[in-house]
């Protein structure tokens, strides 16, 4: 199948999500509820004369909806689901909003950017360190794409597998944070059979009325590519977050930093 070919059919599975993703199974809803003063009828007015008038390109581009899991890196024991809001860039690029639930008042947490293998290959050895492989996450039927028939989340996978992602989360909202306070976190994804908190996954499978067991097994004839080196740092001992140091303090230096895994 040529290059354009493919690309016509994984845009039309794209489009196909965007009209479905409402489908995908019973609201997940965030985590907080955040302080402050509740809307007026004022402002309610304003939203909606907004949402009439003015035009948004890049939320409207926003047309695949992924569910998958996290951890922070360096604490595998720490683990949040996140609700992937993505657009393709290219056939080689996808960027994600990550939401902590799926309904109207679900707080954003952070942001993951997804590249080939290619593009991945071609990074400094130092920023590999940062990205993550989506092997396991794929094979495993941890991600899934909601709503949308089996055919097409199996071609959604197919693309996602080779792939790599960046993920930074803002507002630590699985632990009970109720403003984005404190730093951006890195956070990575699993890699091997029994990381993922079993009873998370069992939450998450049973509001979507889904088995990850069965999309495992759908998934099986997917070929799991091998990890380009340099991904997946942390099982290496390689665990990077960034640096509190203020900048003006240490303008030479680079503001990410080794932790120690077991610190809390």
């Amino acid at each position: 199948m040529s290059i354009i070919a493919r690309s016509i059919r994984w845009h039309i599975h794209l489009m196909l999500a965007c009209a479905v993703a409402a489908c995908g199974g019973h609201n997940t809803a965030s985590n907080v509820q955040a302080p402050g003063i509740e809307g007026t009828a004022k402002t309610r007015l304003l939203e909606t004369a907004a949402a009439v008038v003015q035009k948004k390109p890049p939320i409207d581009a926003l047309n695949v909806y992924l569910d998958g899991f996290h951890f922070y890196n360096g604490r595998i024991q720490a683990q949040v689901e996140a609700h992937h809001f993505c657009s393709i860039v290219n056939e080689e690029v996808i960027q994600c909003v990550i939401f902590d639930g799926n309904t109207r008042e679900a707080k954003l947490m952070g942001v993951e950017y997804i590249i080939s293998k290619h593009l991945f290959e071609t990074l400094p050895s130092d920023e590999k360190l940062l990205w993550h492989s989506h092997v396991h996450e794929v094979k495993s039927g941890q991600l899934i794409a909601p709503g949308i028939p089996a055919w097409a989340e199996h071609e959604v996978m197919e693309k996602i597998i080779g792939t790599y992602g960046k993920t930074w989360h803002i507002w630590h909202t699985d632990q009970n944070l109720a403003l984005p306070v404190g730093q951006p976190l890195l956070m990575m994804g699993f890699t091997a059979p029994g990381q993922a908190h079993a009873d998370m996954v069992h939450s998450r499978d049973q509001r979507f009325n889904i088995h990850s067991q069965d999309k495992r097994k759908e998934r099986e004839s997917i070929t799991a590519p091998p990890i380009a080196p340099g991904a997946d740092a942390w099982q290496q001992g390689l665990i990077l977050q960034l640096s509190m140091e203020p900048l003006q303090q240490n303008p030479d230096v680079h503001h990410l930093r080794q932790t120690d895994p077991s610190s809390p």
